[in-house]
């Protein structure tokens, strides 16, 4: 067959262009080439060095200290500085956390509340309330009052003030109840049996409350706050489980990298066996399908119940028990049978070059380990453009200084007219004395300033923030696949392999795409950018809008969605193998995606055929590490394993499912790691493998690059080694 035409799908020539011709001085990846794509390259650089300004800039003006530590009442940070050895704030009256006035729904930002907090070595581990005789005339504060929870600045021995003085001013609390540090706020341990009723005191109620008021006021306050409570405790035993097993999780994800290049080098001798075990596989589902189907159909034969009996119903097992039911699903497995039959029979020739390609790339990975650990190059970078993104967002959200307003905590405790709207003021040196007759005047954050230059274009910025990100990550994973492409390229064009290939094929190709392409890059990786900008806005408006659609918009909303996801998938398919004409040949964007794309359609069956057939292997793979590892997993932390010789049991871990997810997840990871390689490798093989048929013919001028095996299945040959 080596002087027929070729196939039918190479033939169309004038809709997707013709043939690629024979180039003598063609050998491989170009080496003598030069920048692509320039002024994407300047624009992306241009992007970047703002980035940096960015960062910078937020760091001159941020302070995570805002998110990550609490603040007292006077503004101190608590665990910093002077209160280094208090990590928790503590408030006085929770109560008012839920129960503040819309006036104060401001303070109420970063789980700040409109009541004295003060820092403390511990969060209260205790119901506690002040004594009724607390209040009689000649009571002395110091006998009743904790000094430990009071402002620092007050010291009950001494003090001229009385009970009600200081409960106005909220210079101590006078009730608290058992507590948890959550980000370093302590609020009330609701989970678990905190306020069981045998564990509450009899004398633990506020003025003017019974005992069970009082609590059912606490939990009515702190509602949603307290879900996750329990939180911290729950994550102090999975680390403890972590500290325990930490050195078998690492083993089970040595093992699953084992796995993982141990399948993808036996390929090379399993590939044919593994698939054709699938393909019979498939079928024989289907067989069955249709055996039961049958079976189904004819236990039923002697039922007079219809559809039309039926009629509409929520109950999917009443229709199972329609004879057509069970005559449309064996018709349905029957079509897709005989598709599937057919589709084996006259594609069965592309299915053995996929299955030879496939071998080809084990082939090639056993020449090139290197290419295998690449993955780790790219998590590391795309580790780096999150950390940044992260830290950037979190200083700028934190930018501008706290500003703070004096506020009437309780305007119903005196005179509070004295006190001037919007008044801001220093809560280190604010005094409530200045507020004669408002004895709850106190000094409270509102929110950060947002009047500077740079604070009024805090939402831009985190605009600029996120779409910069976006292009970042998208460039790091072009470049990994230009990366290796370009290794692959220099294997499949080495004629005699392994001699042939040049040396680090893998450190060339990485050099030559940041030498020379990364405007290339940078402009694929902008096009999918945009499309994902544009589906983070189509998501931001579906979910603000959600309740206020109609079934109309909703379908509009839905289309739009659906049509920009699949426009996604297809720009990253054009990417892909733009990608690697740009490894091979070097040309700009645009003309590498045109020319990749019209080589596939010349070649669409065998593009579909071997799309699918190392989908099936791929996902097989990734089944039978994870499957093989979590099985694995489970059997050994669930003590199904027994370890003799080791200390660990597994009777000490709180959860033993933790590590198992850790795992599997890991395994997951590391398995799609190591195959997203391997599917580049078949992808860039296989655009070359469509090259060589289109430019070579096997003679001694134009010999074929493939192996002997390609050649073998398409009964094709070279006529005489190359020589020179």
């Amino acid at each position: 067959m080596g002087g027929k035409k070729r196939d039918e799908e190479e033939q169309n020539n004038s809709e997707y262009g013709a043939p690629v011709q024979f180039d003598p001085t063609f050998s491989g990846p170009i080496h003598n080439r030069s920048c692509t794509d320039i002024i994407c390259c300047a624009l992306f650089m241009t992007v970047i060095v703002g980035y940096m300004v960015v960062g910078i800039l937020a760091w001159l003006y941020g302070d995570p200290r805002h998110v990550l530590n609490p603040r007292n009442s006077t503004g101190m940070f608590c665990g910093i500085g002077a209160n280094k050895d208090k990590p928790s704030v503590m408030y006085f009256d929770i109560l008012k956390c839920a129960l503040a006035t819309n006036i104060m729904a401001a303070a109420l930002q970063g789980l700040q509340c409109p009541t004295t907090q003060v820092c403390v070595k511990s969060c209260p581990s205790e119901f506690w309330a002040l004594s009724p005789l607390a209040y009689l005339p000649n009571a002395k504060p110091a006998n009743y009052f904790q000094q430990d929870f009071c402002v620092p600045s007050f010291q009950l021995q001494g003090t001229n003030l009385t009970t009600m003085d200081i409960i106005n001013k909220e210079l101590c609390p006078n009730f608290y109840t058992p507590t948890s540090s959550v980000l370093g706020r302590c609020l009330p341990s609701l989970g678990g049996n905190a306020f069981n009723p045998s564990n509450i005191p009899d004398n633990f109620s506020l003025p003017g409350l019974t005992k069970n008021q009082t609590v059912a006021a606490i939990m009515n306050a702190t509602g949603d706050l307290t879900n996750g409570f329990n939180a911290k405790d729950v994550g102090l035993r999975i680390f403890e489980d972590f500290a325990k097993s930490w050195q078998w999780i690492v083993a089970g994800l040595v093992i699953a990298m084992a796995v993982s290049i141990l399948f993808l080098l036996l390929l090379r001798f399993t590939a044919p066996v593994l698939v054709w075990i699938l393909i019979v596989g498939v079928l024989a589902v289907g067989a069955f399908g249709i055996w039961y189907c049958y079976n189904e159909y004819m236990s039923l034969v002697s039922s007079s119940l219809t559809f039309s009996n039926v009629g509409f119903s929520s109950n999917v097992q009443v229709y199972l028990q329609v004879r057509d039911t069970w005559l449309a699903f064996l018709i349905i497995l029957c079509i897709v049978e005989a598709v599937l039959l057919l589709a084996l029979i006259f594609l069965r020739t592309r299915i053995l070059i996929a299955i030879a390609l496939i071998q080809e790339t084990s082939k090639a990975l056993g020449h090139m380990m290197s290419t295998l650990f690449y993955p780790v190059i790219t998590f590391v970078l795309l580790l780096v453009c999150v950390s940044y993104w992260g830290i950037t967002a979190l200083y700028l959200a934190t930018s501008g200084g706290p500003m703070y307003r004096v506020v009437a905590l309780n305007s119903s405790q005196g005179d509070c007219s004295s006190l001037r709207a919007n008044e801001t003021c220093n809560p280190e040196t604010f005094n409530s004395s200045q507020y004669p007759g408002c004895q709850s005047a106190r000094c409270v954050f509102i929110n950060y300033n947002t009047e500077g230059l740079f604070q009024r274009n805090l939402f831009n910025l985190q605009i600029y923030n996120v779409v910069a990100f976006l292009w970042c990550v998208n460039f790091v994973i072009a470049l990994g696949h230009c990366t290796l492409a370009g290794a692959f390229a220099s294997y499949y064009w080495a004629f005699r392999k392994p001699a042939d290939i040049p040396t680090f094929p893998l450190s060339q190709s990485f050099m030559r795409a940041l030498r020379y392409h990364v405007g290339s890059l940078a402009f694929g990786a902008l096009i999918l950018t945009l499309v994902q900008i544009v589906r983070i806005i189509l998501e931001y408006l579906d979910h603000k809008f959600k309740e206020a659609q109609n079934p109309c918009t909703r379908f509009l909303m839905c289309c739009l969605k659906c049509c920009f996801w699949c426009l996604e998938k297809f720009i990253k398919f054009i990417n892909r193998n733009a990608y690697i004409m740009i490894a091979i040949y070097g040309k700009n964007f645009c003309v590498s995606a045109k020319n990749a794309f019209s080589l596939l359609m010349r070649n669409i069956i065998r593009v579909v055929v071997l799309d699918k057939v190392t989908d099936l292997l791929l996902f097989f793979g990734k089944l039978l590490v994870v499957g093989g590892v979590g099985v694995l997993a489970f059997f050994f932390f669930s003590g199904g394993i027994q370890t003799p010789g080791t200390t660990f049991q597994t009777a000490a871990l709180n959860y033993y499912w933790m590590p198992i997810i850790t795992v599997v997840f890991g395994a997951y990871l590391i398995a799609h790691g190591f195959f997203s390689v391997y599917n580049m490798g078949v992808d860039t093989l296989f655009l070359c493998f469509l090259e060589d048929l289109e430019r070579n013919d096997g003679s001694a001028e134009k010999p074929y690059f493939m192996s002997k095996n390609l050649m073998k299945i398409l009964n094709k040959k070279n006529k005489q080694p190359k020589t020179g």
